[in-house]
């Protein structure tokens, strides 16, 4: 059974926009990441309780936290960072998602390779040590971070059983890695697949219409038994984005959208276009 999820903040920062967007696309599932202006990692248990609920009505369900969970540097305000992860654990659990999405960490400049991998396995166990049954921990490949290349995410998930991987082909594209040679060493630990295309410059695309080798990758997922997919479109400025990026400038699509509900829309529409000629449906 496919499970159709997005990050719905690429339509709308506000709660209800996402509600609409996510229906209007026959979506059933969020990714919960920015909402009503606030990260995740902002929310407050009074209002995740009162989102939990609003989505409940509304027929959504929260099948994971996009979490900006390991996007810091090494050498930064890691304590605080583990406190905010302990309010994403409480948040995720208010919301009923099984999953939270995080990453690996940025390396400092000058760090010797030993120490970087030393020091990002040990807060990787630190995160592990901290979920607890009923929540799974998804790696995302990520350009910048400790993993963002195929290697680097095998020694992750080899190391720690428990922590899964969330496939994103557009981020292995902009770290020029083959996105098929990646798909084919690390689907035995992918939990679930974002859903984000790009071409050789690292611009951004709808699915199916860049290098990263989608339509490929969404048939052999399928194939196997994956489930869950999180739409990720990308091809419009949105709220939060630049805090995501860490400072970069993002390679968002080169298609010019009238807002971001019709980016959004056609990132979906994209999405449906690769199912239904795969024959997983007619969508």
């Amino acid at each position: 059974m496919i499970k159709l999820c997005a990050f719905a903040d690429e339509a709308s920062a506000e709660l209800a926009g996402q509600i609409r967007a996510l229906r209007r696309n026959a979506i059933p599932y969020l990714e919960l990441r920015g909402v009503n202006g606030k990260n995740v990692r902002e929310l407050t248990a009074c209002e995740a309780k009162e989102i939990a609920a609003t989505l409940r009505e509304s027929g959504i369900g929260v099948l994971s936290v996009g979490s900006p969970i390991g996007k810091i540097a090494l050498d930064g305000d890691l304590e605080g960072h583990f406190d905010e992860f302990k309010r994403i654990l409480e948040t995720a659990e208010i919301l009923g998602a099984s999953r939270i999405r995080l990453f690996s960490f940025f390396p400092v400049r000058g760090m010797s390779p030993e120490r970087t991998e030393a020091l990002v396995l040990e807060n990787m166990a630190r995160l592990l040590s901290l979920t607890p049954e009923g929540i799974t921990l998804c790696h995302e490949n990520e350009k910048d971070i400790f993993g963002e290349r195929t290697d680097a995410c095998l020694l992750l998930h080899e190391t720690f059983p428990r922590l899964r991987a969330v496939f994103d082909p557009a981020n292995f594209v902009q770290c020029g890695v083959d996105t098929w040679d990646a798909w084919q060493r690390l689907r035995p630990y992918v939990d679930y697949l974002h859903i984000k295309d790009a071409v050789a410059d690292g611009t951004v695309v709808p699915a199916g219409m860049g290098i990263g080798h989608v339509p490929a990758i969404v048939g052999d997922y399928l194939a196997r038994g994956g489930e869950i997919m999180t739409l990720e479109p990308h091809l419009q400025e949105f709220t939060g984005l630049s805090a995501l990026e860490n400072g970069a400038s993002a390679r968002l699509g080169m298609t010019a959208y009238r807002d971001n509900d019709a980016s959004f829309d056609a990132a979906a529409s994209a999405l449906k276009d690769i199912l239904r000629d795969g024959g997983y449906g007619s969508w």
